[in-house]
């Protein structure tokens, strides 16, 4: 099992959205704990770490797997997440 952490940006970006998202993105994000590398995830290119899809939502995260802890860098709607 791994260890999830959010940083600071994912909380703020967390408080933004409204359900139904929120819902899918919370269980998107605890379901990453017990597989962090779930069938959808990409590698991200130009910057270090991954995202998965949660409707038009991405979540951006990076994996330690030494310390077996996924950091959730950043999350917002698809058209602002990559800025």
């Amino acid at each position: 099992m791994y260890k999830i952490v959010l940083e600071k940006k994912a909380i703020k970006e967390l408080a933004k959205i409204t359900l139904p998202y929120y819902n899918n993105i919370i269980d998107a994000i605890k379901n990453l704990a017990s597989n962090p590398r779930p069938i959808g995830y990409k590698k991200l290119k130009g910057r270090t770490g991954y995202r998965i899809r949660v409707a038009d939502y991405r979540i951006i995260y990076t994996i330690q797997d030494d310390i077996l802890t996924v950091f959730v860098l950043t999350l917002a709607h698809r058209k602002d997440v990559y800025e």
